[in-house]
């Protein structure tokens, strides 16, 4: 018989799940979401003609394994969001089948499992190791990679019992094309997601907290990282922006650092990553009001064009996004503010790259698609362009120069 999979919360981690487990026809495949319009959505695209759609969670009953992939979003003191999770599970307790798997790919803190998922399915009655099994396999995914997909990124599982975790890895082994570790306990597996973005969110606020100091010192810090990547070994370059966006980055610490925080652990290195990368949004903007002050320019008769609203390249992705806090500290501040976003509809999104460059005065790139790679010199000058903050250090800068336009890079 067709083991029956159910997928709850269909955005960026369970929508490519489920289509990843209906290519393989090994399992009917179960999509769940609370959203009507995007179950309806769904529901007329042929491209998912192979997953049921539906926002009635009564379905869970017919699942043999239950997958949670809501979002694990952080409240404005940047406190972790636990109730979708919790929504979710209680969902799944509702409607138990015996010998159920569940398995947890939503970020979260280590402990989760074991102090907030437990316990909401021990309250409708339910035991672990003989009504269900509960793993942890963190997503693992990156939106826009043409190279690693679901299919073919390590994956990392742990469970509540060795069992558990068993069950979980043969699952992910049967369509995974690709390593499945078997980590020697859910915490290490919740923990282990945690540290993988922890370490990009302390290197980025390095780099970043560089680029402010090279700004004071007049060095130019794309030179000093390229420079620095030629040794061989022991290190890694990464490069500084505008901001770090996403539904991960700038979110994961923050489960760490509350956790952490509850067992008498003060997290300062996390935090003050936290901080650095948080005011960089700002730091752009500040740029840009200096270079105007050194011009002269008036904020009343001077318009800004931001250029990207998205959080990385290529994609319709606004989760987290620095683009979107550079644009309401730009609109605090009483600018005038025109945007384009090729990927994305927005209310102040001109109708395309030419109208936002007739309207701007001066320009702040915030996102490096590949269409505001092609700006060059000559078309800012035939638009009477007089200066750019490049928020991603990707616009020629030396040729922009030497047309007489102003330029400012985060840290060169």
């Amino acid at each position: 018989m067709t083991p029956t999979v159910a997928i709850i919360g269909l955005g960026y981690v369970g929508l490519p799940l489920a289509e990843a487990l209906a290519t393989q026809k090994k399992y009917r495949v179960i999509g769940i979401d609370i959203d009507a319009k995007k179950i309806a959505g769904l529901k007329k695209s042929h491209r998912h003609r192979r997953i049921e759609f539906s926002n009635e969670f009564s379905l869970l009953k017919e699942a043999d394994i239950a997958i949670v992939c809501v979002p694990t979003p952080i409240f404005k003191n940047h406190h972790p969001d636990y109730r979708p999770l919790q929504n979710a599970v209680a969902s799944i307790a509702r409607c138990p089948k015996k010998g159920r798997l569940i398995i947890i790919e939503s970020t979260i803190n280590p402990g989760t499992c074991e102090e907030i998922v437990l316990p909401i399915l021990e309250r409708f009655g339910l035991k672990s190791e003989k009504d269900f099994f509960l793993a942890h396999c963190p997503e693992r995914i990156d939106p826009g990679n043409a190279k690693w997909n679901l299919l073919n990124i390590p994956r990392i599982v742990g469970g509540l019992s060795k069992t558990s975790c068993q069950k979980a890895a043969r699952f992910y082994r049967s369509f995974v094309k690709a390593p499945v570790k078997e980590m020697k306990s859910i915490k290490a597996a919740e923990a282990t997601k945690i540290v993988e973005n922890s370490f990009r969110d302390i290197n980025i606020a390095y780099v970043n907290e560089l680029a402010m100091s090279f700004d004071e010192l007049g060095i130019d810090i794309v030179d000093v990282l390229e420079g620095a990547a030629t040794k061989p070994f022991a290190f890694m370059a990464h490069y500084p922006g505008c901001g770090v966006g996403g539904h991960c980055i700038p979110v994961d610490p923050c489960y760490l650092i509350e956790r952490a925080r509850k067992e008498g652990f003060k997290h300062d290195f996390l935090e003050m990553a936290r901080r650095v990368n948080r005011n960089m949004p700002a730091y752009a903007v500040k740029l840009l009001e200096d270079q105007m002050e050194k011009m002269r320019l008036s904020k009343k008769k001077t318009t800004v064009g931001l250029l990207g609203l998205a959080y990385k390249p290529n994609i319709a992705d606004m989760r987290e996004s620095p683009a979107l806090e550079i644009l309401n500290i730009l609109k605090r501040k009483k600018y005038d503010v025109v945007t384009y976003d090729p990927y994305i509809q927005h209310p102040l999104n001109t109708a395309d790259m030419g109208t936002l460059l007739q309207r701007a005065d001066v320009l702040l790139l915030a996102t490096a698609h590949r269409e505001f790679l092609k700006i060059t010199a000559n078309v800012l000058k035939r638009y009477n362009i007089v200066a750019v903050i490049d928020g991603r250090n990707v616009l020629p800068k030396d040729a922009i120069l030497s047309a007489g336009i102003v330029y400012k890079g985060i840290g060169r």
